[in-house]
């Protein structure tokens, strides 16, 4: 990581017009006087190069949800079925989505094959990262099983418990040569890579999902982002400088909550969502956000990104013809209801219709206009589009690009 040099060499710089008596000095101190002015423009000019040079991300480490999930909970539970894939890898990919998603198309901006989830052994090659990603977890535990609730048991503390075990085993093994040394990263990886976070968005809904109010909710968001900040810190202490954290989106928007927990006539807005929810994800990240501050303060020599993904996902969902999109809370692959979507038949569910038994979800005919791709979860289309706006670094705080994330500020 290259620190910025302007911090580092401050020399004293005495704007024109020198004072009267500076005239008479002698040609020696003056040279000297302007060797120091050139050098100041030097150093200056270097540090200015210094800020904007791309940072080289050897490997990408990520934690998350399903959002950002390229194969864990698959892996784990079961693969997720047809017609999940098939817009770009023609097949089931472990992601619940048509095709890729943000994560991908960061690896893809820095030239890196997609990441292989760390609980998918067949296949898998981790030398440029791995993700630790699971559809349905949380940033807090949740005192369900999967069944019960939808809610991975694999929340971020257990997530981080894989990431320690594989930074220490890597090692081990990769020592053994051959096949491991090429499938498992180098050690200077890991304080080089970027660590990856889109993780928050099932902590809100756990909560309605269990009947609580808005206010209920909003209460326990300090703990779960108390806990946030611990596992960020316990990655810096392992050696993780650069973070690239999402914060959630706006969940009022998404069918699955709009069709499960009920809300006043009054409480949707223009967009068509669902105001209570989105309200309580915007408290959410202003927390997000202001944690990440605080982390800036006790980890100095770590670069923490804060990206507003929510403005992103929002603006898409209120003005998706705008965009090229069509119909936003409308599921893309689905069955029944008012948004394509039925909790209990989800897509790739198959169901029997006169007695011959079909598969439910055949995908609306052009899934690249289409914002939502099952009632829970984005597009392919609609990811490279959130992708797009945020890659610049016009949604991060602080305003830099995705490619200069391992810059301090």
């Amino acid at each position: 990581m290259i620190d910025c040099l302007y911090s580092r060499y401050m020399i004293p710089f005495y704007p024109f017009p020198f004072p009267s008596s500076a005239l008479h000095c002698s040609s020696i101190s003056l040279m000297h006087t302007l060797s120091t002015f050139l050098l100041f423009i030097f150093l200056f000019s270097l540090s200015l190069a210094c800020a904007a040079t791309p940072c080289d991300f050897p490997a990408i480490f990520n934690f998350g949800d399903s959002n950002s999930d390229t194969g864990g909970l698959s892996a784990a539970f079961g693969q997720a079925g047809p017609p999940a894939g098939e817009s770009f890898f023609h097949t089931p990919a472990g992601r619940y989505c048509d095709g890729r998603l943000v994560i991908d198309f960061v690896a893809e901006s820095f030239g890196l094959p997609y990441l292989s989830a760390f609980l998918d052994s067949v296949g898998s090659n981790f030398s440029h990262g791995a993700n630790f990603a699971t559809a349905g977890s949380t940033i807090r535990p949740q005192n369900t099983t999967l069944h019960q609730s939808g809610f991975s048991p694999i929340s971020l503390n257990v997530q981080f418990y894989e990431f320690n075990d594989f930074k220490h085993r890597s090692q081990l093994v990769r020592n053994k040569g051959g096949v491991f040394k090429r499938l498992l990263p180098k050690a200077r990886v890991f304080s080089r890579a970027l660590y990856a976070f889109d993780i928050g968005q099932n902590d809100l809904t756990a909560g309605y999902f269990l009947n609580m109010t808005t206010d209920e909710v909003r209460a326990y968001i300090p703990d779960v982002l108390g806990q946030f900040k611990t596992y960020v810190k316990n990655i810096h202490h392992l050696g993780g400088r650069s973070f690239w954290i999402h914060n959630t989106g706006p969940v009022g928007c998404l069918a699955y909550v709009l069709d499960r927990v009920p809300v006043e006539p009054g409480q949707i807005d223009k967009a068509g969502c669902a105001d209570p929810f989105n309200q309580v994800a915007k408290y959410f990240n202003l927390k997000l956000n202001k944690t990440i501050v605080q982390l800036r303060k006790e980890l100095p020599s770590a670069a923490l990104t804060y990206v507003d993904v929510y403005s992103v996902k929002y603006e898409l969902f209120s003005q998706a013809r705008k965009h090229g999109f069509v119909n936003p809370l409308r599921s893309c692959c689905g069955h029944g209801g008012k948004h394509n979507y039925d909790m209990h038949v989800g897509c790739g569910a198959k169901i029997k219709v006169r007695g011959k038994e079909i598969l439910v979800g055949k995908p609306c005919k052009d899934p690249s206009v289409a914002v939502v791709w099952d009632g829970v979860h984005y597009t392919q289309a609609a990811n490279k589009w959130i992708f797009d706006q945020i890659v610049s670094g016009a949604y991060s705080d602080p305003p830099i690009s995705l490619k200069e994330a391992c810059h301090r500020h």
